[in-house]
């Protein structure tokens, strides 16, 4: 899959997701998936440091 099939993918998902939800818990799932990409984002950027560090 390249980088546009990609991000049109992450469309259509957030546009059906979108479609069953009400605004309050869209407001929601969006601040968690948020939370999500961030820690996700702390634990590979740990991960890099402790690999350099061991090299």
């Amino acid at each position: 899959m390249n980088s546009c099939e990609l991000t049109a993918s992450i469309t259509a998902a957030a546009n059906a997701v979108a479609c069953k939800l009400s605004s309050d818990e869209l407001s929601l799932l969006s601040a968690v998936l948020v939370q999500l990409g961030d820690t996700l984002a702390t634990i590979a950027t740990q991960r890099a440091i402790c690999e350099n560090a061991k090299a």
